[in-house]
């Protein structure tokens, strides 16, 4: 646990709705393992998007609940800024657009459905340094994204297996 500390950008909005138990100006979290943080104030950038949160953080509730019984509702995953992994994360999709390739239509081949969209890749990604020493095909789960493996080839890439359903993305549709 140290001064500055990354969270995922998902974990946090400006104007959120009603129900959002994640971190939003104002409000409070617990960081997972660790503290009870308040956001204070926030940044933005010159396109709106979140550059920097500043939250207090209640010292008394490591491990344990707020002494003066408030109610936190929310937890999210954290890594300290010093002590981190940057790394590459490829998430995969569905490769095709359609479900059945059986029957394609006159004149169209399996490349006019490919998914464009099939595997997208995010770089400078912040990941606990444990990490570090995985070993290729190495497993993990990354709390709320899913299951990832260390790649075979490239180092400090990790590939998707398995994503894991959104309790938030279902509960707001």
């Amino acid at each position: 646990f140290t001064r500055e500390l990354y969270v995922e950008r998902a974990d946090f909005m400006v104007d959120p709705p009603k129900k959002y138990f994640r971190l939003k100006p104002g409000g409070e979290v617990r960081l997972m393992g660790a503290y009870v943080v308040k956001c204070e104030d926030y940044d933005l950038d010159e396109n709106g998007n979140v550059t920097e949160i500043r939250c207090s953080c209640d010292l008394e509730t490591g491990g344990k609940n707020p002494a003066d019984g408030r109610k936190i509702k929310g937890t999210i995953h954290w890594v300290s800024a010093e002590h981190c992994l940057t790394a590459t994360l490829r998430m995969y999709d569905r490769l095709f657009t359609v479900e059945n390739l059986n029957n394609l239509p006159e004149g169209k081949s399996y490349d006019d459905y490919l998914n464009p969209q099939s595997m997208q890749e995010y770089t400078g990604c912040k990941l606990e340094l444990a990490l570090d020493s995985a070993g290729p095909g190495d497993r993990f789960q990354f709390v709320r994204n899913g299951y990832f493996c260390k790649d075979t080839k490239d180092q400090n890439v990790f590939n998707s297996i398995v994503t894991l359903k959104d309790s938030w993305a279902k509960a707001s549709k």
